[in-house]
């Protein structure tokens, strides 16, 4: 009778894990956070809660899925609370920023690296661009360095914080250019980051180019160049820093996408693994972002992982030089 029991439940829990496998277990059975690290309005939390708006869908996940802000620190506070305290149930995701959390992780100070995370998806590739005011002298990046030549450390100009994107291709521009500005950091992230430019509060800006064009579009700036290895789509006209000749590549790229902690069940890694991709290429999700000038650049988790590899060992060979 033990024996004919024993054999029911490893039968039971083979069927149960072969439905899970399969995307026809229970989970997920409520609905799901999605933890931003940037404030609401910025670029991250901005296309979060555009790529998650499917969630809820039958051919999705089921559930709808709830974004919670944990801004400060270039993304520090969120992602030190994400590898420190979030549940590992599959039922709190994050959205991460790479090159990010990795150059902060390089940097030190942190309690996270890429080993405390397990990636989904990733959903977008957001190059970092140069913005002034609309009503700047600056028209070209040769009149920014230019002035910062002539004006060592006058030159003020907002990002979203330390060791994220913004900081690193401004550590490229100075490195690039031989010149020394004077990078302010802004705690409210991208979005406080452009409110700062455009107010005047600083001579212009390393910002996201998704943020800037909408900024541009609403005539509030200029974009003078991208920190990119060609032009993007959604500003043809705009040169990289490369055209305009200054060496920098594009390690400054701001990668997006979903992860959990580690420690996060398999199966339910599989399911999210096998099921957000496609939440991503949904056609309602695409044409909102084109509209918030978001350039999207889907990846699985395979190739995510491959990606974080990647730029671990970029960031670390670049900021040991910078």
């Amino acid at each position: 009778m033990k024996k004919w029991i024993a054999g029911a439940a490893l039968a039971l829990a083979t069927m149960a894990g072969t439905a899970f496998a399969d995307g026809h277990g229970d989970y997920p059975e409520r609905p799901i956070m999605l933890m931003v690290s940037y404030g609401a309005g910025g670029a991250t939390d901005f296309q979060a809660r555009i790529v998650t708006m499917t969630a809820g869908n039958e051919d999705a996940l089921g559930m709808p899925m709830a974004i919670v802000n944990k801004p400060g620190a270039g993304g520090r506070v969120g992602w030190n609370w994400f590898a420190t305290q979030a549940e590992a149930d599959g039922y709190t995701l994050g959205a991460y920023n790479i090159p990010h959390f990795i150059a902060q992780s390089i940097e030190g100070g942190v309690d996270y690296s890429a080993d405390s995370f397990e990636p989904i998806a990733n959903w977008g590739a957001d190059p970092a661009v140069f913005v002034v005011g609309a009503d700047s002298d600056f028209n070209s990046m040769d009149d920014v360095v230019n002035f910062a030549k002539e004006n060592p450390g006058g030159l003020t100009f907002s990002g979203a914080g330390l060791f994220v994107g913004h900081h690193i291709a401004a550590l490229q521009l100075e490195k690039a250019a031989g010149v020394k500005m004077a990078y302010i950091p802004n705690n409210a992230g991208g979005a406080g980051a452009m409110r700062a430019v455009i107010s005047g509060e600083v001579m212009g800006g390393v910002n996201n180019l998704s943020d800037a064009y909408r900024a541009q579009a609403a005539g509030n700036v200029k974009i003078l160049g991208v920190f990119d290895l060609e032009r993007n789509s959604f500003l043809p006209d705009v040169p990289t820093l490369m055209e305009q000749g200054y060496d920098i590549d594009n390690a400054s790229v701001n990668f997006r996408g979903v992860m959990v902690p580690k420690g996060t069940p398999q199966e339910v890694i599989d399911h999210l693994a096998a099921t957000v991709p496609a939440m991503f290429e949904n056609s309602r999700v695409q044409s909102r972002m084109e509209a918030g000038g978001s350039p999207m650049h889907i990846m699985t988790r395979d190739e995510v992982l491959a990606m974080w590899a990647a730029r671990q060992e970029t960031l670390e060979d670049l900021l040991a030089g910078l």
